[in-house]
């Protein structure tokens, strides 16, 4: 089996240099950095990473702790945080916590003792044994999609993260369909305690004020984030005497489920129910009628998440920081839209869905 020093020998360099070039520890010129490059291909060098690690104290790997890999988001992130993570020369270890926070501290326990460099995890909607187990252990870690943090003795947070924005996509969703004329907007939020359930919450607020619509408690309910919740929450909200006439779903599974509610239940959409949702995936364009939807930027936050990490590697005393990256309004056809090729509005300022001075509907589509 080649060794470092034949790979020197073979490129004409000192071990230090072939050290450098794999380990990118230093800059090395160009031509010399290919020479021993093509030394280790052709004498099929491969790096002994447990003998650099014991060295190092790096393993040059990364913790992932996500729920719901299923999930086409998680998913892009996923594949975010591997490519993110192959380019930097890192290998991955990935565990599913499944939203509970006893299993949570249970995989992040074992990658930790896997001697990971770092971790990241999306948090459950009650880290705080995660959060106590990163503290204490003093494990580098970026907590991923779901805020989790309380402020530090600063005033910031004690860890860095990374996530999409939330209240104003979806506060957008809910002033596109009252620019529609729908004055009830019912909202199908995820499961209570996450953060991404609270900020669209309030961004379904916010976005009724913006219309001059009133808050009706009753017209919000909660599916958990899942596609049998969602469904259950969809009959709850059709059952009422008055109904909404649109209906804004709070993730991707949700979405699933509030259509085979309102399929179950003869309620076309968007005759019967205009409909928006956050979180785009990659069949929402074959549905019909097309899913309107906030698309997040999934494969950028997996891919932002590994970068915010590998800087707490090299910079551990820095201050921690937030990540918030911004979504997409993908205009469809399922809030009730004549065919608009997946374009939003050219002009924000003339469209009613982010125009705040536009109060109340235009017209009411359906009355009950």
């Amino acid at each position: 089996m080649a060794t470092m020093a034949d790979v020197a020998r073979s490129a004409g360099v000192s071990v230090a240099t072939v050290s450098h070039v794999l380990n990118g520890t230093r800059p090395v010129l160009p031509h010399t950095r290919q020479a021993v490059l093509d030394a280790v291909e052709e004498l099929g060098y491969t790096t002994n990473t447990l003998a650099r690690s014991l060295v190092t104290a790096r393993t040059r790997s990364i913790g992932l702790a996500v729920s719901v890999i299923g999930n086409p988001y998680f998913t892009e992130i996923l594949q975010g945080v591997e490519a993110a993570a192959l380019e930097a020369g890192h290998s991955l270890l990935i565990a599913d916590p499944h939203d509970d926070p006893e299993h949570e501290r249970k995989v992040v326990r074992l990658l930790h003792e896997r001697r990971v460099d770092g971790l990241i995890v999306a948090p459950s909607a009650h880290p705080s044994g995660l959060l106590a187990y990163l503290s204490r252990h003093r494990v580098p870690a970026v907590l991923l999609d779901r805020l989790a943090d309380a402020p530090g003795t600063e005033g910031g947070p004690r860890f860095d993260q990374v996530c999409a924005d939330n209240a104003e996509p979806m506060s957008r969703l809910v002033t596109h369909l009252a620019g529609l004329g729908h004055r009830r907007i019912g909202l199908v939020a995820g499961l209570p305690g996450l953060s991404t359930t609270s900020e669209r919450i309030m961004g379904y607020r916010s976005g009724l004020a913006f219309a001059g619509l009133p808050y009706d408690e009753r017209l919000l309910v909660h599916g958990d984030s899942e596609s049998a919740g969602a469904e259950r929450a969809t009959a709850a909200l059709l059952s009422l005497g008055a109904p909404p006439t649109a209906l804004v779903t709070g993730n991707n599974a949700m979405t699933i489920g509030a259509l085979r509610a309102l399929r179950s239940h003869g309620v076309p959409v968007p005759d019967g129910m205009a409909l928006c949702c956050f979180d785009d995936f990659p069949w929402a364009d074959l549905f019909s009628p097309r899913l309107t939807a906030v698309a997040q930027p999934g494969r950028d936050i997996g891919a932002r998440a590994v970068r915010v990490l590998l800087e707490r590697l090299r910079e551990p005393d820095r201050p921690a920081r937030t990540v918030r990256l911004p979504c997409t309004f993908v205009h469809r056809t399922s809030c009730g839209c004549s065919d608009a090729s997946g374009k939003p509005p050219a002009d924000p300022a003339a469209d009613p869905a982010s125009n705040p001075s536009e109060k109340g509907p235009r017209r009411d589509r359906r009355r009950r």
